[in-house]
């Protein structure tokens, strides 16, 4: 039994859509694929993106008092 594997590159003397060079031919590329992005299921809980205010709150006070730290401790070393 014979298989025949066919190359991976197509001949472009028996391709359709092919100039001499084995580029395609202006207008006879196929459209683009549509977006996938309506194949999944539907969603109906988008929760919001960014920072809730106690977290970024919480982080703020942080940097404050480690900023007021490093102030303290460059005037404590001055005098």
């Amino acid at each position: 039994m014979t298989h025949h594997i066919n190359p991976p590159d197509p001949d472009p003397d028996r391709t359709a859509g092919l100039d001499a060079g084995g580029s395609a031919v202006p207008g006879d590329t196929p459209p683009a694929e549509g977006s996938t992005s309506g194949a999944g299921p539907q969603e109906t809980h988008n929760p919001p993106t960014g920072w809730a205010k106690a977290p970024m709150t919480i982080i703020m006070v942080l940097v404050v008092l480690v900023a007021a730290l490093f102030i303290v401790r460059a005037v404590t070393l001055a005098d």
